[in-house]
């Protein structure tokens, strides 16, 4: 009987260190998610950039931008190329177009 009273309330501690772990893992998760997430944002606002910017400009490449949440950083022409580096939020996105066939 007494090993019984001695060991008793000892799962409720590991219960309660097994949720924590869990708690901490889902938010670390949920961060590398969000990562995720704006990175592929900044990819889609550059590619909308890069084709706009082919067909009209700098100033339609920027219109672009800023329609998919982000923030023109940088436009080169290159003969029939076009090169934009894009901004949302903290990341970054370079993408490229062309207007020849």
């Amino acid at each position: 009987m007494r090993v019984e009273q001695r060991d008793r309330g000892q799962a409720v501690l590991l219960v309660i260190a097994v949720l924590a772990l869990i708690a901490v893992c889902g938010a670390a998760l949920a961060q590398f998610d969000n990562r995720l997430l704006i990175n592929e944002q900044a990819q889609i606002a550059a590619d909308a950039a890069a084709l706009a910017g082919a067909v009209g400009g700098r100033e339609a490449a920027e219109r672009l931008a800023v329609a998919n949440q982000g923030v023109l950083i940088e436009f080169a022409e290159e003969g029939e190329d076009v090169r934009v580096v894009v901004r949302v939020g903290a990341a970054h996105a370079t993408a490229r177009a062309t207007r020849a066939p």
